[in-house]
């Protein structure tokens, strides 16, 4: 029989907010961080971007810093250097001003030194599905060997390399991203830390249970999903039959919803063939913009935040329909009941990922 696993809160820094209280009130309070900033991108052009304001010249060390001292004002050091606690770090990129060298190196120094942890941090970089994936990964460390803590951290900042990237691939919208909306142009990048602690106990009266996840590639191509939303369709799929759950036990999801053309319009279809077309669903980009490797993490958190106080949050920027497959998009900020909740993920290279967590 697998141990059960339980996700608690480790800590939120965004542009909405320090700390999970912070987040909690920009997005009850429909407060999003996109905004336009100037002299950015090849052209130095104006472009929106969710982007915190306070990091040092080294802002990825930076904000790690900034969310690993959060961190430690919840949880003992004997619970962050014990032996069987192990870290997992999310991110897509690193410290990419780092280059030539080891983009990750700076921050498994800092992890070692803020934790006093022995152990190797493990870093998953699988594009935008990296989050979701090391939550799933810190689950199989749980139920299969011998830890009893894992710490997922997911973290990306805007950099040149990577504003440029997505600009040469003419995915930056020109307003603040409106994801499955009718108008949507594109990705507002973002940056972000966010900090989930797995654990084979519920030890926070706030933690939630992991009930399954799975991960699949579509094998497309290098940047474009399946258009059929194959790929999707069947992590979703899988995910479901692992937990033992019916589709109709889904209370809501919360998708990937990057705002652009051929990925939200992805996910309708993929949602459909699932038949969960009518369950109410959010993208939280127009809140956090798309934060990378960071945004599963963040994005499990705020999911966490709707199981705890039976809350479903709008899909800011979205006015009307713009997808094939028509779905349940929230619209406002609402109170519903909350018990189970799909969370998928989807990004460059044809990957998918999803998990499923109830109360």
């Amino acid at each position: 029989m697998e141990n059960k696993v339980f996700l608690s809160y480790g800590t939120l820094v965004t542009p909405i907010g320090i700390g999970i209280d912070a987040n909690f009130h920009s997005l009850k309070n429909g407060i999003s961080g996109i905004q336009q900033r100037e002299h950015s991108g090849f052209k130095q052009e104006n472009w929106f971007l969710s982007t915190l304001d306070d990091l040092s010249e080294n802002r990825f060390d930076a904000l790690l810093e900034k969310a690993l001292s959060d961190l430690k004002k919840s949880y003992s050091e004997t619970v962050l250097s014990a032996p069987e606690t192990r870290f997992i770090l999310s991110s897509t990129k690193g410290n990419i001003d780092n280059l030539p060298g080891d983009v990750f190196s700076s921050a498994r120094g800092i992890i070692h030194r803020q934790t006093n942890n022995p152990n190797d941090v493990i870093v998953i970089s699988n594009a935008c599905i990296s989050g979701v994936i090391a939550i799933n990964t810190a689950a199989d460390y749980l139920r299969y060997s011998d830890c009893d803590n894992v710490i997922v951290i997911g973290i990306d900042i805007v950099s040149d390399f990577v504003l440029f990237g997505f600009q040469s691939l003419f995915a930056l919208s020109d307003e603040p991203a409106r994801p499955f909306d009718k108008n949507r142009k594109g990705i507002s990048l973002g940056e972000a830390c966010g900090i989930i602690v797995a654990s084979r106990e519920k030890t926070h009266t706030s933690a939630v249970e992991y009930l399954a996840g799975a991960s699949s590639n579509d094998a497309n191509h290098i940047s474009g999903p399946s258009r059929t939303g194959e790929g999707l369709f069947r992590v979703v799929n899988k995910t479901i039959e692992r937990a033992g759950i019916h589709r109709s036990d889904i209370d809501f999801i919360s998708a990937h919803g990057t705002g652009t053309l051929y990925n939200d319009e992805m996910e309708s279809m993929a949602f459909t063939r699932c038949e969960l077309q009518n369950t109410p669903v959010n993208s939280l980009k127009g809140f956090f913009g798309h934060t990378l490797g960071a945004a599963g993490v963040i994005e499990v958190i705020v999911c966490m935040l709707s199981l705890e106080h039976q809350l479903l949050f709008e899909s800011k920027g979205f006015e009307e329909t713009g997808t094939t497959q028509e779905m349940n998009i929230i619209q406002q900020t609402h109170a519903a009941p909350v018990h189970t909740v799909l969370k998928t993920a989807s990004g460059f290279g044809g990957g998918n990922a999803a998990l499923l967590i109830r109360k």
